[in-house]
């Protein structure tokens, strides 16, 4: 807020400086994951207006009148076009300068927004993940080791298959947030700002419990590098990642965190004959009609159509 009264109340503020802290305010505001994205996407806009740092970008931008800047981003969007690039990275690009607009209007700097729109895209998703022999076969593989990497690298397979969890969630986990005694976990969930608590199934509260009594009770994160170089360090999703294709690439398949809460999301639609509305809360997704997508995946419904149009002729 010490930034905001300096934009706001200071007139005398040098020009540049009023840019830059936009741009840290802005970054601030951001939790880790979208500051690495945003920051990349305003530099590239930075560099599509030929500027020589982010804050001369927004310098520049802001400056313009409504006509002039919202004439520029659709210039840029062109040019994103031209390159090729996917409807997707194309969206997350303007969302940026949107949001920077937005923030600059908020905060008194201009009296104008970007109204320029992203581009529309049919997005089709695959959700098989790997079979559940091949999950299986992971697990099995971390607890024969019989050490504490084992325990740990179990534990955050079965939370990311037994609980469809996502690896954000996972490196978010302290130990606080495990209650062994009721059989829970409180998990943030993507775009939330409370934790919810979730039932451990026993397997899963199991490996937990040796995992817990290996790594200490101490307070921290819950999942924590081994190696020498950074022992008691949590876990970044990179780390995870890197653990679950490592693990899967070793019995021949490519398996992403991901990809096993696609896996326990169709399996799930399985076991209870489609019942979306119990599926939702398992995957905590906000909106039921993510899971029409899954459902028409593990039923192939369109092929199944097709198969009925073929047999006619």
């Amino acid at each position: 807020m010490e930034n905001f009264e300096i934009i706001v109340v200071n007139p005398e503020i040098k020009k540049n400086e009023c840019y830059s802290s936009l741009i840290s305010i802005f970054l601030n505001s951001k939790k880790p994951k979208t500051v690495r994205s945003y920051a990349g996407d305003i530099g590239d806009f930075c560099e599509f207006l030929q500027c020589d740092s982010n804050t001369h970008a927004a310098r520049v931008l802001l400056t313009k009148s409504s006509g002039e800047a919202n004439a520029t981003v659709l210039s840029y969007r062109s040019r994103l076009s031209e390159k090729g690039l996917s409807p997707s990275t194309i969206n997350r690009r303007l969302s940026a300068i949107r949001s920077l607009s937005k923030l600059a209007r908020l905060l008194g700097i201009i009296s104008w927004t970007i109204e320029v729109d992203g581009l529309k895209s049919e997005k089709y998703r695959n959700t098989r993940g790997p079979q559940d022999d091949v999950v299986a076969k992971m697990i099995f593989a971390a607890k024969k080791r019989e050490d504490s990497k084992g325990l740990r690298d179990e534990a955050i397979i079965r939370l990311l298959y037994d609980l469809a969890l996502r690896r954000g969630e996972v490196c978010s986990l302290d130990i606080e947030h495990v209650n062994l005694q009721l059989g829970t976990v409180s998990v943030l969930g993507k775009g939330r700002n409370e934790r919810i608590q979730l039932t451990l199934p026993s397997k899963t509260k199991e490996v937990l419990m040796k995992w817990i009594e290996a790594r200490g009770s101490q307070s921290g994160p819950l999942f924590t590098a081994l190696d020498n170089s950074s022992k008691g360090h949590r876990l970044t999703g990179e780390a995870i990642w890197k653990i679950v294709t490592q693990a899967g690439e070793s019995l021949g398949h490519y398996v992403r965190p991901h990809g096993l809460r696609h896996s326990a999301i169709t399996k799930a639609l399985d076991l209870t004959s489609g019942d979306v509305r119990k599926v939702q809360r398992f995957s905590r997704h906000r909106d039921i009609r993510v899971l029409t997508v899954y459902d028409d995946s593990r039923r192939d419904m369109a092929g199944e159509v097709a198969s009925l149009i073929s047999d006619t002729v």
